[in-house]
């Protein structure tokens, strides 16, 4: 069992893929640390020696992951709204902010459809 970040691994899998659970890593720094390191990607995470978990986990440490991340984008969101920037507009209705259409689109975003009479839904009998 193998704890990086506050993160236990996926002890069945290589450890190019196990250290993308935690958040801030992806597959191309996965692999660039592990090449740093010189441990081989395809090596699964259950099988790392000591030695190297604590390479690994001094490594990974460098890096901005998981509640540092998390804090640092939200003060980023947080900047834009107060400056009033664009971006931060629609951060703040909670609107697509990269230039999609949402006319048609971003449900996800916007909510349950309105229809008719102002939005209202109407009885049926029952």
């Amino acid at each position: 069992m193998v704890r990086i970040s506050g993160v236990v691994l996926p002890a069945h899998k290589h450890i190019g893929i196990a250290l993308t659970a935690i958040k801030g890593i992806g597959r191309p720094l996965a692999r660039r640390i592990c090449g740093e390191l010189k441990i081989d990607t395809f090596v699964k995470a259950e099988s790392l020696n000591e030695e190297q978990e604590a390479r690994l986990r001094s490594r990974v440490e460098k890096e901005l992951t998981e509640g540092e991340l998390i804090r640092k984008v939200s003060l980023d969101i947080k900047r834009l709204q107060d400056i009033g920037t664009w971006r931060g507009m629609r951060h703040r209705k909670k609107l697509p902010v990269r230039g999609q259409t949402s006319r048609r689109n971003a449900r996800t975003k916007r909510g349950k459809k309105k229809t008719g009479l102002s939005g209202r839904t109407t009885l049926t009998k029952t």
